[in-house]
């Protein structure tokens, strides 16, 4: 098993944007339809702006109509964990980096039943595509 990147705060806010790190260190979601959602047929892997972990493969990727980049799995099980999350009077299954702890967003059953049937809802901030991958 890998060890996990730990950083301080002062050491990932030197290396993200405001926005990434309100996002994937402080649990923050960005709005809907504000970042980069657009289904392609381009192939390639989204990694974590974190640790540039590979995450998702660009054709996982969905249209939900919810203003998030959604996929129905990620690369591998190892590459994500799941935790319960009880925020803002809601029970919902959080979605983070299994490398560094980002968050990265949260996932739902209500994904493609032709596949999974999960919908992994992911804050665009929190990736990066790779292209060609």
């Amino acid at each position: 098993m890998r060890k996990k990147i730990e950083k301080s705060d002062a050491e990932w806010q030197a290396q993200l944007t405001p926005e990434q790190y309100r996002v994937t260190r402080q649990q923050g979601t960005e709005r809907p339809f504000s970042g980069d959602y657009q289904v392609t047929d381009e192939h390639g892997i989204y990694h974590c702006v974190c640790c540039n972990a590979p995450l998702f493969e660009n054709e996982h990727k969905f249209e939900a109509h919810c203003g998030w980049p959604s996929f129905d799995r990620p690369l591998g099980q190892a590459c994500v964990e799941e935790r319960h999350d009880d925020s803002h009077g809601m029970q919902r299954t959080e979605v983070v980096c299994a490398h560094c702890d980002a968050h990265l967003g949260h996932v739902f059953p209500d994904g493609p039943p032709k596949s999974t049937g999960l919908r992994y809802c992911i804050n665009s901030v929190s990736i990066a595509f790779h292209p060609g991958e």
